[in-house]
This record gives C-alpha cells, structure tokens and sequence, in this order.
C-alpha cells in the first residue's frame, strides 16, 4: 500500500464507503457529516459505523481532521478489522450488521477499536477519557486523557492520530499523546494486523471528518 488520502469533502470521495445503521452523511461545510437518522431513545439501534473500503496493511498511520459538531454522544474508531477466521470483513457469509455495538465486540469479526469524544453519559462527561479495546471480546487494554473540548468550546479542526504496527498502538489529539499500548498477545489472542477501519458515533451525535491519511509507517 502506497497510502491512501481522502478529503471527505464530498460524497464522490465516499461513494464506496459501506454504512452500517441508519445515519446520514452529508457534506454541508466542504467536509463529512456523519449523524443518525434515528430517535436516540431506540438506544444501540440507533447508532452507525461508517467503513472505509480500503484494507490497511500493518505498520501505519492513520489520521484525520475532527469537529464535534452536537453533543451528547461518543465517538469510535475501528481498526486493523477483519471476519472472523481471516474472512473479509465484508464477506457476505458473515452476520449481517446494523449498529448495535454487540455486533463489533462479540459479533463475528476482530478489532481494535478507540473510543474518543465519550460525552454520551453523565460519567464519561464527568472525566474525559480515550478507550482502547480489543476484539472480539470487551477487553479494556489501554485509556488516557481525552484533550478534546466539549462542543459549546470547540473550534477545530483536531488532528487526531493512531499508529500501528506489530501490535505497538499509540493515540494521539493534535500531538498530544493520549496512551501508547503494546499487545504482547496476552489478551485477546494474538496481536491483530491488517484490517479495515471504520467511524462510529453514538446517537445523538453529530461530528464531522476530513483529510483522512493512511499512509505506511
């Protein structure tokens, strides 16, 4: 892979993207807007995941610009994701899947994934936090501080930034490093390596996405 640059800037840029959930992408500001379409009080079936369609290989940085847009809600990067018993993550013979957060961490595929912005909930709003979690199963293997101002105070762009390689994971919001973690494969299984990435928003909430890179480390 010689690295892969989209500027979500409008929906050319994300005509082969796959949705999961019913949300809507829209680009009133030259940059991806990513919501539900869906009551919020519907709970895990109301909230989405939006699939780059390219496999990053292992040994990358990935990265991209970030506005909240309305709050409460929680956001949530997939990466290094495939099916179960190496399948493509989009092979047809896995489960469908429509959102609801059970599916991503118990369902039929492996991860990693980060959860940032996490305002969805009165003790996530009270102490800002980064996730790390590992997949399949619920493991909770690193968590730092989360830079990121609530919407009323925010201005953006943030460049937020992940890197993986051979199991070395690190995360970080406009060059402030939020955790750095290495799977030594003692949870979860092996360390996971080449997979897809994909946006995750927790309804009600509204964010925009630009200038994603994923370029070779």
């Amino acid at each position: 892979m010689s690295g892969y640059h989209n500027p979500l800037a409008g929906s050319d840029d994300v005509a082969d993207w796959v949705l999961e959930g019913d949300g809507a992408v829209t680009f009133p500001l030259g940059r991806m807007r990513l919501e539900s379409t869906r009551d919020p009080a519907q709970g895990q079936a109301a909230n989405v995941v939006y699939w780059c369609p390219v496999e990053a290989p292992d040994g990358v940085a990935i990265s991209w610009d970030f506005w909240p847009v309305h709050e409460p809600g929680l956001c949530i990067l997939f990466f290094a994701a495939t099916g179960h018993d190496g399948r493509d993550l989009f092979d047809p013979r896995l489960p469908a899947r429509t959102g609801e957060y059970e599916q991503y961490h118990h369902g039929s595929l492996d991860a990693y994934h980060v959860s940032y912005f996490r305002r969805r909930w009165e003790d996530e709003r009270a102490l800002h936090t980064c996730n790390l979690r590992k997949s399949h199963g619920f493991h909770l293997v690193a968590s730092g501080a989360d830079p990121l101002p609530d919407v009323a105070d925010a201005r953006g762009p943030y460049r937020i930034r992940l890197t993986i390689a051979a199991g070395a994971v690190t995360f970080s919001i406009n060059d402030v490093e939020s955790f750095r973690w290495v799977d030594d494969g003692s949870v979860g299984g092996p360390p996971l390596g080449p997979g897809r990435i994909g946006f995750r928003q927790m309804a009600p909430m509204v964010a925009e996405y630009a200038n994603l890179s994923i370029e070779p480390l």
